[in-house]
């Protein structure tokens, strides 16, 4: 599995529910530029639309070699999903302060562009506050414990 993009601001400014795994429709030479790593997906964001999942502000760079026919590189990308992943998604994206973010794309082991897809919930900035004061005890918990033995 070759890793081309991860989202970090996600598990910090979101609490993330639930996963799923999804395809991209690509154009050609979005692959290509997709496999020297040239995607960004940092403000990148997934909508429900007609029954379709679509992936927008999901950057992927011009290829430099193609000539042709190169697609605009911001366009929205259709995310392929099962019917019944849709239907469950939209359900839970009706309720308030869910939202659709991608948390990484990837090549899975056949050579497929996929991107895992997260069902999260924003948090605010005491939540984030709690988690990081939790997160520094831990870890002078573990040096004491070092310490110790």
């Amino acid at each position: 599995m070759k890793v081309v993009a991860v989202n970090r601001k996600a598990k910090r400014d979101y609490e993330i529910l639930e996963t799923y795994e999804a395809g991209i429709e690509l154009k050609g030479s979005e692959v290509k530029s997709l496999r020297e790593g040239n995607a960004n997906i940092k403000d990148a964001f997934a909508k429900i639309e007609n029954g379709e999942v679509w992936l927008y502000n999901f950057r992927i760079s011009p290829y430099k070699y193609s000539s042709a026919f190169t697609p605009e590189p911001e366009r929205p990308k259709k995310l392929l999903l099962h019917k019944r992943e849709i239907k469950k998604l939209t359900g839970r994206v009706a309720e308030r302060g869910l939202t659709l973010i991608p948390l990484k794309v990837y090549f899975n082991k056949r050579g497929w562009a996929k991107v895992e897809l997260a069902l999260a919930r924003g948090m605010k900035k005491y939540d984030k506050r709690e988690l990081i004061k939790r997160r520094t005890l831990e870890r002078e918990a573990e040096r004491a414990m070092k310490r110790y033995k």
